[in-house]
């Protein structure tokens, strides 16, 4: 049985895959709030294994989408996967969460052309990678101003839905989930990469350097 979970958006995403493909997705669970990522995560990986009718001796390995995203939630996560994966003695994949956005606007339809995946990554900017119409990813991930990656090829994401006016075809899911995330290390349909996160950016609060010297 396979645990996926996401924290690269304000939500928290968290599923149990297996059956006899190791695909079906047996619960998907999404957080009621946002931006409470070290509260809500390991509550929600309980409740799924609940509702499963599992424990955690029952998983086989841990997935974890690895951003791009901010600082605060992508690290609630990686810590929770390399510890869940440390102590159970379980291989851990990371994915990148915007390659599980891609996979499930291809999958499910939304797409079947070049597009982009553009995700919040505040401060007035976006995450973003570029994709062909199979899903295989071209270029990214970045971050940047939406006007100054304004385009109107369809926009997998949250993007497309807070700047419309640089993104403008707006289509398929908004936020990763982890069911897609499980399905992609299942079926290896996406890069599988170790749990390191992918920041893009130096996170707002930092260690103070060594005070200058007065002269």
């Amino acid at each position: 049985m396979l645990l996926v979970f996401d924290t690269s958006s304000p939500s928290v995403s968290v599923a149990l895959l297996g059956g006899e493909g190791g695909d079906e997705v047996l619960v998907e669970l999404t957080s009621e709030q946002e931006m409470r990522h070290g509260e809500q995560l390991a509550p929600l990986i309980e409740q799924a294994l609940e509702q499963a009718g599992a424990s955690r001796l029952d998983l086989t390995a841990i997935g974890v989408g690895v951003g791009p995203g901010p600082f605060t939630g992508l690290r609630v996560g990686l810590v929770t996967a390399r510890t869940l994966a440390f102590v159970l003695d379980l291989p851990v994949y990371g994915v990148c969460s915007l390659d599980a956005l891609a996979l499930e606007a291809v999958t499910t339809g939304a797409v079947a052309e070049p597009f982009v995946v553009a995700t919040d990554a505040r401060r007035k900017e976006v995450y973003l990678a570029s994709y062909d119409g199979a899903g295989a990813r071209l270029e990214g991930p970045a971050v940047a101003k939406p006007d100054s990656v304004a385009t109107e090829l369809p926009v997998v994401g949250e993007g497309a839905h807070l700047y419309p006016e640089d993104l403008p075809r707006a289509v398929g899911p908004q936020r990763a989930s982890a069911a897609w995330l499980g399905r992609a290390i299942v079926h290896e349909t996406a890069e599988l990469l170790d749990p390191d996160p992918l920041y893009l950016r130096r996170p707002d609060a930092e260690i103070p350097g060594t005070p200058k010297k007065v002269s």
